[in-house]
């Protein structure tokens, strides 16, 4: 097996996807054989498969004829490492301090410099990985963070076997094929056999208003026994043109693993955003993940979970708060495989002015999954007779001994609460950004690096129209 990789070469600046891009890209990235075959394969599939219309029916609430593939800068050109954050620009890197990540007593150093502590930083600008770094410690473990791009160099057999292979294949749909032949940068974990990550790891993906496609990926290998915690975070500011973002998620949850990943999605308002996440949770593991969507002009997302063990358990929360014209479509799937797991899924979000969201989630118990509990819910807040919420929560059920439950709910604030806080001397704009943000802050409050709570707190006053609370982040 080839593991070599060469000298990376000069990107062309090319529009639209082919299977000449491809070529290209891999040969870019100076990718070994198996990289540029599995991309290939995975462009076949693109190919073959037609572009969703609303006649699918995951498909009837969204339309992509706006869309313009064919103006796609699918990937542009790489950048080197920089060798402290001072050299990343100030966009890419704002609300982070380097804090001694690298140090060998991480909490320690944390502590005297007052900055939030994380075992590990990862940034990336537009397809580049720009800064990497690893407490010394945690390294020493055996544990691997590092950019997808230099563990397909560094780690080879470990990517060739979990990279789109079980939880996220290019067979899911057209757009995870895509994502397969085009896939560039994104972050790469691997915790090895009972060994315990104390403090979070993050990353975060920075595209310029004008960038070529992104097409991030975040793969997570923990195995038995093994724990960790991953903050991933999508952020750029709004361009004039089309942004385009294909992403995937895959996370192996091992026997007996704890995995907490949190994902945060700003995008423009100019961006097209598809991302599939998918958990793969073995036997005992505890598999927890929160999904905040915030950005895009339209996003069509997938959070699935395979519960593919006895005992396995997953926790799925999400918060989404649309505005203007934005359209949100995520598509939920608990899939209790095997008996004796659990699920629980939470999804709560606001909408206003001309917002739509679109929720359609499954709970699929199969043949032989017996004593499956399974819970799912969507709550919906609407500050305007203009906002829209399609939810469609169901229950596919193959055994007859589970507990399954689902449930939606939709309404516009409560005119007593308002009443009451007007009472205590508070505008309405005021009362209104109290009321969404206590609807929130059961899930807010359970994202263990507070420089992203607070700037959610930001965004959701800037959503709402209101200037940012001191001590919030812009």
């Amino acid at each position: 097996m080839d593991t070599t990789l060469t000298r990376p070469a000069e990107a062309p600046q090319m529009r639209g996807f082919s299977r000449e891009a491809v070529e290209a890209l891999s040969r870019a990235k100076g990718e070994p054989d198996w990289a540029l075959e599995a991309r290939l394969a995975a462009w076949e599939i693109y190919d073959n498969t037609p572009l969703p219309t609303q006649r699918d029916e995951a498909w009837r609430r969204t339309s992509l004829r706006a869309l313009k593939l064919d103006d796609v800068r699918p990937f542009g050109a790489t950048r080197g490492l920089a060798r402290s954050l001072d050299e990343i620009p100030a966009a890419v890197r704002a609300g982070l301090e380097e804090g001694g990540e690298g140090g060998r007593d991480l909490r320690a150093s944390f502590e005297a410099s007052g900055t939030t502590p994380r075992a590990g930083l990862l940034l990336q600008h537009n397809s580049s990985v720009l800064y990497h770094t690893l407490n010394e410690d945690v390294a020493a473990q055996g544990v691997i963070f590092t950019g997808l791009d230099e563990a397909v160099r560094d780690h080879p057999e470990l990517v060739q076997r979990y990279f789109m292979t079980g939880a996220v294949p290019p067979t899911h749909d057209k757009f995870a094929a895509l994502h397969g032949a085009f896939w560039s940068g994104g972050t790469f974990i691997y915790v090895p056999r009972n060994c315990a990550v104390e403090l979070p790891l993050q990353s975060r993906v920075y595209a310029d208003a004008d960038a070529p496609a992104v097409f991030a990926h975040t793969l997570i290998v923990a195995e038995e026994g093994a724990e960790v915690v991953f903050i991933d975070e999508f952020v750029s500011p709004t361009g004039e043109g089309q942004g385009f973002s294909d992403g995937a998620v895959e996370i192996y949850t091992g026997q007996g693993a704890q995995v907490r990943y949190f994902s945060v999605q700003d995008w423009g308002r100019h961006v097209y955003h598809f991302n599939t996440q998918r958990v793969v949770a073995e036997r005992d593991s505890t598999t927890r993940s929160l999904s905040i969507l915030l950005g895009s002009k339209l996003t069509k997302s997938n959070v699935e979970s395979a519960l593919d063990g006895p005992g396995a358990t997953s926790e799925m929360l999400g918060i989404y708060f649309g505005d203007g014209t934005q359209h949100f479509d995520q598509h939920t799937l608990q899939d209790h495989l095997k008996p004796n797991t659990t699920s629980d899924l939470l999804f709560k979000g606001v909408l206003r002015d001309r917002a739509r969201q679109v929720f359609a989630g499954l709970i699929r118990v199969e043949p032989g999954a017996q004593k499956t509990d399974a819970y799912q819910a969507n709550r919906n807040l609407l500050l305007s007779d203009k906002a829209r919420v399609d939810s469609m929560p169901k229950l596919e059920i193959g055994a007859n001994d589970v507990r399954c439950t689902h449930g939606a709910t939709m309404g516009q604030v409560d005119r007593d609460q308002l009443f009451y806080l007007s009472s205590r001397g508070l505008e309405r704009s005021e009362a209104e950004r109290l009321i969404v943000e206590g609807f929130l802050d059961e899930i807010i409050q359970r994202i263990p690096l507070e420089e992203v709570r607070d700037r959610l707190h930001a965004a959701i006053q800037q959503k709402m129209g209101l200037p940012a609370r001191e001590g919030d982040e812009g």
